[in-house]
């Protein structure tokens, strides 16, 4: 009887409306054995997905508290607003882009991406979806004019109106538990207060000269950010909190933490898949750190 209940909740689950390179929903039962037992707020400064986040809304790990989740991709974020106040409009706008893109998918796929941005928050965020549902991996990628500039990928019938689960999430995103704004993540260190968690998935940093898909916006995370990210994780360690970093294996970012002074970081290895990589059979079995002060 459990099994099935827990099949049935596991189904009902919104899922991300967006592929993210670098998405945690797979290492969902690490992350969430990984959580602190005790903590007040959750916060998440780099949304992306949203995996962990809509894990922890639906009491899988969080139980009954505030959620403050943010990201500095606006495009990404009217998305999350526009789902959760207008999706049913949203809806409709995501299956013409449906309808037309079935009529010639190549064809209609480089005229929405070449195309102009409209202003309106529906045709925008419909764009977007549009976008991440047919492009090569789902890989979200701006050059430095903050034009998207994925080529087409190739899928027999892609699910671009995704009717039940974006249903799904707007339900979860109107809880009153949850805060969703657009800003740098160092704002946390001045909202953050004792015993909050605070779990950041940053861009990861680059493991190889081809690995480094870092254009999320038309700033690319360099090194210089990962050095800024983490003295944000020391100042917010100071106050009390309690900080959770996913980041690639990578010996410079795990170097940060282990030299970071009398604090002793719990740095462990996760195994990981990695979808954008543009050869399926090296998707799997690679390592990534999850770096914890507690």
């Amino acid at each position: 009887m459990y099994s099935q209940i827990a099949a049935e909740r596991a189904a009902a689950c919104p899922k991300p409306f967006v592929k993210w390179a670098g998405g945690k929903r797979q290492l969902i039962p690490v992350l969430s054995g990984s959580l602190p037992v005790r903590f007040e707020r959750y916060i998440e400064p780099f949304l992306g997905g949203g995996a962990l986040l809509f894990h922890i809304l639906i009491g899988q790990g969080g139980g009954s508290r505030a959620c403050l989740a943010s990201d500095c991709n606006s495009e990404l974020i009217l998305a999350y607003i526009t789902i959760r106040d207008n999706v049913t409009e949203l809806i409709r706008a995501l299956r013409v882009h449906e309808e037309e893109y079935y009529k010639d998918p190549e064809s209609y796929y480089y005229k929405t991406r070449d195309g102009p941005v409209q202003s309106d928050d529906i045709t925008r965020v419909s764009r977007l979806i549009f976008l991440n549902r047919t492009c090569f991996n789902g890989l979200y990628r701006v050059n430095s004019s903050g034009k998207f500039n994925v080529p087409l990928g190739r899928y027999t019938k892609p699910n671009i109106a995704d009717s039940e689960n974006l249903m799904a999430v707007s339900r979860l995103l109107q809880s009153q538990r949850l805060s969703i704004s657009c800003r740098d993540f160092a704002c946390v260190v001045d909202e953050a207060q004792k015993d909050d968690l605070i779990y950041f998935d940053p861009p990861y940093m680059p493991v190889s000269k081809t690995a480094s898909f870092t254009s999320y916006t038309n700033g690319s995370f360099t090194l210089d950010e990962q050095k800024r990210l983490a003295d944000v994780c020391f100042q917010l360690d100071e106050k009390g909190c309690k900080v959770m970093i996913s980041n690639s294996d990578s010996e410079i970012i795990e170097n940060m933490f282990r030299n970071s002074g009398s604090k002793s970081w719990n740095i462990k290895r996760v195994k990981a898949s990695r979808r954008i990589n543009s050869v399926s059979g090296k998707r799997s079995g690679h390592m990534e750190l999850l770096i914890r002060n507690y």
